[in-house]
């Protein structure tokens, strides 16, 4: 899943500066790209508080070795089940660094549901359903993602 550089639009991001009069807010016209970082990934400028951040910044993929690619493979193969040491073993990954990809992934999780509470109105009982609704159709990937899955998973099941 390699990303094409320009898809990256100025106009779908915001400044990640909580100090910022602009934090949070796309579509300002703060933010202009800026270059790309080491490993090909877009950089942004915010004219409003003059700080640079790469488009990753705030997300799972933010400052990580691992690959795009590597990162979903973990997603996939947890949504299967497998346990932290079954995918270090698949994807001949350390434990500690899947393990630290799925902390991120818990912490992300947490914030969209304290966002869906707080910002949205939704209880917590409504939230628990969705989250119950999103577990019970996990397993409907699309056919090239059960492919994946199943040749990553060959000879380790």
């Amino acid at each position: 899943m390699a990303r094409n550089k320009s898809e990256a639009d100025p106009k779908d991001q915001f400044c990640s500066n909580p100090d910022c009069p602009d934090h949070g807010e796309k579509g300002a016209g703060n933010i202009v790209k800026y270059g790309h970082d080491k490993n090909g990934k877009q950089r942004f400028w915010c004219n409003t508080c003059e700080s640079a951040f790469v488009e990753t910044k705030n997300t799972v993929f933010y400052n990580r070795v691992l690959t795009e690619d590597q990162i979903i493979m973990i997603c996939k193969l947890l949504v299967e089940k497998n346990g932290i040491r079954a995918i270090e073993r698949i994807m001949e990954i350390h434990r500690d660094t899947v393990s630290s990809v799925v902390e991120d992934l818990a912490r992300h999780a947490r914030e969209v549901t304290d966002f869906l509470i707080s910002n949205v109105g939704l209880t917590k009982v409504e939230v628990d359903e969705m989250w119950s609704f999103v577990k019970k159709n996990k397993r409907k990937l699309p056919e090239e993602a059960r492919k994946q899955m199943d040749r990553a998973t060959v000879g380790y099941t």
